[in-house]
Order: C-alpha cells, then structure tokens, then sequence
C-alpha cells in the first residue's frame, strides 16, 4: 500500500502509551520524517528535560514545549511525538488542531505502569507513591485528551509496528489527514 500524509499527525497521551516508539514506526510506514517536541527541547537546551524541570520549573518547559510545537507545526507532513503534557494547554489544541491533527494514543494505567515504573527519566513520576501519581495524572489527563481529533487504542499485546499500523487504519477514516492508494 502507499500512503500519502497529507498533514502533520500530532500524537498525544501519557507517558508510556508509546508516543516516541509508534511514531517512529508510523513515521517509516507511512514515509514521512519523525519529529519529537521533547528531543526538540533538550537539544535546544542541551539539558535533560528532568534537569530543566529541576533547574527552571514545569511553567518554563511548557512555554518552551509551546514554541517548539509551533515550530515544527510550520513543516510539511510528519509524525510529532509531544510530551504528554502538551495537549493539556487550550493554546497547543487549538494550534494543533489548527495546522495538524491530534491523535491519542489511549492506553489502560496498567499498560502505563508496566511500561514506565523501571525509568528514572520521568520527573512527574518522582514521588513517594509513583503509581498512584500516574493514575491521578491519567485521571486528570483524560478530559483533554478525549478532545483529540481521533484515538487509537494501545494494547500490551501489540507490537511496535501492528499499533503503527492501528494508527494509519484511524488516520485513513480521515481523507483529509491520510489517502491510501492500492
């Protein structure tokens, strides 16, 4: 099959719901580059985003996050993977939304848990109770990813590259984001 993307695919969700994995899968299946708004950030910073929350506070990295978004908004066609934070600013829908399309990667606490609770790189996760943290963040989390334009559930059961090919099944409900050619 061929794909053509006809706008930049945002892809938004926890931590752990495979944001970064799938959207490079996705970004290969369909043809098209892979951006990640996080990597944008520490390589403009030359610093972690762990350090830059420690050093600069969770405000500073959002209004950094915001920029960077727009800015790789302004390119052609792409798969962007953003923190999963971003979504949560009106602002960063409504540009999304505006010059891309949202999907939510959807994903169970469990899956989350599995996936994230062995690395350190997650500073909201740095608490006395991390996985009650996650589950109140999912719990406060989901009224604004549920705004996104479309959602593909993740699975545990599903590799890399069958949820990749989940997503463009999603995406191609859309002819205005993704035309499938036979």
């Amino acid at each position: 099959m061929k794909y053509r993307l006809k706008k930049t695919v945002v892809l938004v969700g926890m931590m752990g719901s495979g944001k970064t994995a799938v959207g490079q899968a996705l970004a290969r299946l369909l043809g098209v580059p892979f951006l990640d708004s996080d990597n944008e950030i520490t390589v403009a910073a030359n610093l972690t985003i762990p350090e830059i929350f420690e050093r600069y506070g969770e405000p500073f990295f959002r209004q950094k996050e915001s920029q960077v978004i727009s800015r790789l908004l302004e390119g052609g066609p792409a798969i962007l993977s953003t923190g999963g934070g971003a979504y949560l600013s009106g602002d960063n829908r409504e540009m999304i939304s505006a010059r891309g399309v949202a999907v939510w990667l959807r994903a169970d606490l469990d899956l989350l848990w599995n996936r994230v609770r062995h690395k350190n790189t997650r500073p909201l996760l740095r608490t006395a109770d991390p996985y009650r943290t996650l589950a109140d963040l999912c719990e406060r989390r989901q009224p604004y990813y549920s705004k996104a334009d479309l959602v593909a559930d993740a699975r545990a059961d599903y590799a890399i590259e069958e949820m990749a090919q989940k997503v463009a099944e999603v995406l191609a409900s859309r002819p205005d984001v993704l035309e499938v050619k036979e």
